[in-house]
Order: structure tokens, then sequence, then C-alpha cells
């Protein structure tokens, strides 16, 4: 065989060990059709093996009256219809929108549903619910205590002892002023209590927790410094060192991310930065993995366009070990995606 053909021989072979390590496994839309023009800001956890809750918030646009929080099933590979479990009705005359879910199960079975309602993010308030039965029904809506928010659009975490650790943020009323803190309960999100973070420098909110196996924790979060903006603790989240900014590009879009049982650490992020050559930097979404939080790698490209909006992801790992991934395809449906990531 010549020189020539074993070169074009061993280029092909490298392209299709290249393909075959697509960490995508499956990635379709939650629902084809449903009864709200505009949807956003979805959440998903794992109700048990093979068995996935979905939810986000829909209605005739953002920050209208009418939007409520939604939730599809997945079993056997299926969605269901979406169906409305929260909205912001308080009485006949009065009602206001509905803003990102988070749905999370504790370690002992508790699941939970942490919803914003108010005029918009410098007003709103958190409340909560839950199920005795895997979001088939919930509870009564339960307002969180004064001055807590609750996870402000991603997952908590469990900390050892039981309590669970809120990341979370607020955008206050005068001179747009963003900050990030985090909120403690105990596992039954009782007992709650605020751990503030110093910061005089970025413009950050919407924090995602990750963990690392010598007792550090690590916040990532959107800003409007157009990079992800980070922050360490040694103290299992009890004190927080100083903002600074990653190596990870942010349009000012929400970010979400995940430590996987084998340590890594996963996040979903749009790869631009915001101004007029990309207008609002949300039409492409990628994914990034590192080992110890400085150094990140994109492993997959989940959205490549010129102009759109795919953005505010979600990211868990399920018992099986796989990735599960939602986010807002085009404010109009909730994009779903399966990911092996070794």
């Amino acid at each position: 065989m010549k020189l020539q053909h074993l070169f074009i021989l061993f280029c092909l072979l490298c392209f299709k060990n290249s393909f075959s390590q697509n960490p995508v496994l499956k990635k379709e839309d939650i629902y084809e059709s449903a009864p709200f023009p505009e949807c956003h800001a979805s959440t998903i956890v794992e109700l048990s093996k093979g068995k996935m809750l979905a939810a986000w918030f829909g209605g005739t646009r953002e920050s209208n009256p009418d939007v409520c929080i939604w939730q599809s099933r997945n079993e056997n590979g299926k969605w269901s219809t979406p169906e409305k479990i929260a909205d912001g009705v308080i009485d006949e005359k009065l009602r206001y929108p509905t803003w990102n879910p988070v749905l999370f199960k504790t370690n002992e079975g508790k699941l939970f549903l942490f919803y914003k309602v108010g005029k918009n993010p410098r007003e709103w308030w958190g409340e909560m619910k839950t199920s005795a039965d895997n979001g088939v029904t919930w509870s009564k809506a339960e307002k969180l205590p004064d001055g807590m928010l609750g996870p402000i659009k991603n997952k908590p975490v469990q900390l050892p002892n039981g309590d669970i650790l809120y990341p979370t943020s607020t955008e206050s009323v005068k001179g747009n002023i963003w900050h990030i803190h985090l909120e403690k309960s105990d596992k039954n999100a009782k007992n709650w209590e605020k751990i503030p973070i110093e910061n005089d420098t970025f413009g950050v909110i919407q924090p995602s927790i990750l963990q690392y196996a010598d007792g550090r924790m690590q916040l990532l979060c959107r800003s409007k410094q157009n990079y992800v903006v980070e922050t360490w603790s040694k103290d299992g989240g009890k004190t927080w060192g100083p903002l600074k900014t990653t190596s990870l590009l942010n349009p000012n879009s929400g970010t979400d991310a995940v430590t996987l049982k084998n340590g890594k650490q996963v996040i979903v992020y749009n790869p631009l930065t915001r101004g007029k050559q990309w207008s609002n930097g949300r039409q492409k979404l990628h994914v990034a993995v590192s080992t110890d939080g400085v150094d990140w790698k994109d492993i997959a490209v989940l959205e490549d366009e010129t102009k759109g909006e795919f953005s505010y992801p979600a990211i868990i790992q399920s018992s099986d070990g796989l990735v599960h991934i939602t986010y807002t395809n085009n404010r109009k449906k909730i994009k779903y995606v399966v990911m092996d990531v070794k």
C-alpha cells in the first residue's frame, strides 16, 4: 500500500474515532405543542432510575401575569403533555407572573419545587411546593421566610450533615446592582439562614455550586463583565473568597454546572460576549469539562447558529452516570439532551 493511501486511511480512522466519541446520545424537544406561546428557565431532576421530571415557566411572554410553572415527566423515553403545577394567583383580582422553577430531590427522597412570584426580579419573592408522589401531585404553595428567595435559577446541593445549600442572588431596585449570596436550610427546608458574599467589583447573579474531593466549593456565576465569574470556599460554603473572572466567556446569560461522580466538573454556557457582533450572544451553546475548575475544555456544541436564543441551561447527572441537560429553545420550546461524559 502506498504511503499516500496509508495517510488517507489514517485520517479516516481518526475522523471515525473522533465522531464515535461524540458525547451527545439524545437531543429532542420536550413537547411539540403547548397551551402557551413562550417558555423559559427550565429545570430537571431524576425521580428514579429511568424517570425524569422537567419544569419551566410558560405564558404569553416573560413577566406577563399569565406566566405559570409547567412540568413534564419522562418515562420509558417519552415526555408527557405539559401540565400546570404553580401560578401567581393572589385572589380574584390580582395575579403575578411566576419565574425560574428549580426542582430538587433530597437524599431522603423528598421532592421540592422552588420558584419565584412577583412583577419582576427586583420585587419577586420565593415560594415552594413539595410532592410525596414524585410530582404527580403537589402541596399548596408556601412562601419562603422573609428575606429568603431560595435557589434563584440553579439547583441546590445537600451537605454531608443533611443541610441544603442554595445558590441565589438579588437584583436591586436602585442602581440595577447584582449580588450573589447563599442560603441554607435543614433537610426539610426549615430553619433558613443567609450566607453573604462580599463583592464590590462584579455584577453577578445566578450562581451554580461545584464541589471538590478536598472539601472546597466553587461558585460559577452569570455576569455583566463578559466572562463567567467565580469564587471559592475552603470551609464547606461558610465563607467565600474574592470574585474573579474565569476563562469562560459569558454574554450576560445564565449558565449551570454540576460535579460528576468521578470528580469532573461540567458547565453548559454560551461561549460568546454580548455586543454588536453577537447581539445577545445566546445563539451558541457549548458544554465544557474541567478537572480543577480552572482549565476548561469544550467537549460538545449543542447549538451553533448565527441568530436565535438557546439559553438558561440546567444540568444534572443521573444515577446511571449519564448527564441530562435542558435549555430554552428560542423561547418556544424546551430542549432535552442526554450525554455520556467520560
